[in-house]
């Protein structure tokens, strides 16, 4: 049967996931690294190192040396979302809310439920709780529409907003339930194959937990101690960012000069958009990413030089910012949406990044050569 173009991004999209309970995408995840034949390995705190088989090798290529940096990919798995708490009733559970949400319209919205073995129910969202500052849910009641036959443990069940299919197409519009982050997982994924056909250096890590706080990466940065290892890396964060004044849905992938943290490494991020000038010409868009903050900052924090892309997201977190069919009242549960013509750009400009460049060892050469052959146009006016 033929497979439909983005099939990878489809199965993402159609697993359950939440922050720490990311089994599902990480299921789908390494059947795919495993069929591709890309090596890789589950470090100690669950997330997904592609580009080496085993944690020994990876040792081993961190304390090697390269002419240029090595390019970290790094996207997460998980989206906000709940754990079950406890069970009130038959039919009743308690659950805390992990990640951002939507503020208003809460109440009685529909939610999925799920287990490692996938979902099982569908239920009501009651009585939901604000946190203190009012900036997203912390935690909520839901009432399933009927009895599970064996009823799951209530710390085993993890959900979320439900809006009928996992996803759908409408022209290029693609709407989700979860499109932050798992367009960079397929991107990080799909990359990975690329370099791996093409015998480039690559490394990649899926995280866990990303939505409270980079858990994910913090851990793996510190276990592996990253920032102290010979090798010269440049972490590259692939988001999927609430759009925001500037930037448009559907004109490319955007070259992330920072987010609400902080900015990113100012050399690398010149040769990023030298890169992305010359491979999508006229269709990418550049921008300080505000809406939130990303996994850049976490490498940066631990002394990681970082860079960052993102997609153009509509409804961020399931929040109706821009709107969609059928979810029209600002501010209430509403699917995220992407434009497909931006996750294609994304994935050729980080096919683009994998490849050999000695601008990453001088990222600012053009830039000095004109600024110097301005100098000499001047020198007369300053005795130089």
């Amino acid at each position: 049967m033929k497979r439909r173009p983005h099939d990878l991004l489809y199965r993402l999209m159609s697993q359950p996931t939440a922050p720490f309970r990311e089994h599902r995408v990480a299921a789908v995840a390494l059947d795919w690294l495993a069929a591709s034949d890309i090596d890789h390995f589950i470090d100690p705190a669950g997330n997904i190192v592609i580009g080496r088989a085993s944690e020994k090798e990876y040792h081993r290529f961190l304390n090697g040396s390269s002419r240029e940096p090595v390019r970290f990919f790094i996207a997460h798995m998980d989206h906000p979302g709940f754990h079950g708490r406890r069970w009130l009733s038959s039919n009743r559970l308690a659950v805390r809310w992990y990640g951002g949400s939507p503020r208003k319209g809460l109440n009685g919205t529909p939610v999925w439920l799920a287990t490692i073995d996938g979902e099982f129910a569908q239920g009501k969202l009651l009585k939901p709780r604000l946190h203190k500052d009012g900036h997203g849910l912390a935690g909520a009641e839901v009432r399933l529409e009927s009895t599970p036959a064996t009823r799951p443990p209530a710390g085993d069940i993890y959900g979320a907003f439900h809006f009928g299919k996992p996803f759908r197409i409408a022209g290029r519009r693609l709407y989700t339930r979860v499109a932050d982050d798992l367009v960079g997982v397929y991107a990080l994924l799909q990359t990975a194959r690329h370099a791996r056909r093409r015998a480039l250096p690559f490394l990649g890590l899926l995280t866990r937990g990303e939505e409270v706080g980079f858990i994910g990466a913090l851990a793996h940065f510190n276990h592996y101690r990253i920032a102290a290892v010979r090798r010269a890396l440049l972490a590259v964060s692939l988001e999927t960012s609430r759009v925001l004044p500037g930037t448009k849905i559907g004109h490319g992938p955007i070259v992330r000069l920072g987010d609400r943290r902080t900015v990113f490494d100012p050399g690398y991020t010149q040769q990023l958009l030298a890169i992305a000038g010359h491979t999508l010409p006229g269709r990418f868009q550049r921008r300080l990413m505000n809406g939130g903050a990303c996994e850049a900052t976490a490498a940066l924090a631990c002394g990681i030089p970082a860079i960052g892309i993102s997609v153009p997201l509509g409804n961020y977190h399931n929040e109706s910012l821009e709107g969609a069919p059928g979810y029209t009242r600002r501010g209430t549960p509403a699917p995220e949406f992407v434009h497909l013509e931006d996750v294609e750009g994304l994935l050729r400009l980080c096919r683009a990044l994998a490849k050999p460049d000695a601008g990453w060892r001088d990222p600012w050469r053009s830039t000095r050569q004109r600024l110097q052959h301005n100098r000499r146009r001047y020198r007369r006016f300053i005795g130089d």
